[in-house]
């Protein structure tokens, strides 16, 4: 390779791990218990974990194409019903009237053709929730991520 084409190259590889840091960034400011994990899931890019006992599980990462994904389990339906509620409004997946904290037990997806995103909420007896919000940009991880903790932090409050 012409020494000029690899000092580009080079450049973008600089960027490219300045972005994929900015990123993990915003989605700890936005959601605090997430940590840097050592193992790197399927996105094959960054990936940090959480685990809070009452409050769910999960990652957040970013793919070798910046497109952002996060899976979470066990997290309270009335919290993620309000988080939904805020970033898409009520019956956005066709949940019913009063958004996903009143789902029904159940699972439901919305895959975007577009922009190949993929939305899967899996509503549990329990009260808990499983969701996985997939292939998005970065900004928008990071309002659901930041919504969510807000409705955490509310439920945190109220106990």
């Amino acid at each position: 390779m012409r020494p000029h084409v690899q000092q580009a190259l080079d450049a973008w590889h600089m960027s490219w791990g300045a972005q994929q840091h900015a990123a993990q960034e915003a989605f700890t400011a936005a959601f605090p218990a997430l940590d840097t994990a050592v193992d790197r899931c399927q996105c094959f890019g960054p990936t940090l974990r959480w685990d809070k006992p009452g409050e769910g599980a999960g990652k957040a990462c970013l793919d070798d194409h910046g497109r952002a994904t996060i899976e979470f389990e066990g997290v309270s339906k009335a919290a993620l019903g309000r988080a939904m509620s805020e970033v898409w409004g009520v019956g956005w997946f066709d949940e019913g009237p009063g958004g996903f904290a009143d789902a029904d037990p159940g699972n439901y997806g919305w895959e975007d053709e577009q922009t190949y995103a993929e939305y899967y909420i899996d509503v549990r007896d329990d009260g808990l929730a499983d969701f996985t919000i997939g292939y998005v940009k970065v900004d928008d991880i990071v309002v659901v991520l930041d919504e969510l903790e807000q409705a955490l932090a509310a439920e945190r409050a109220a106990a």
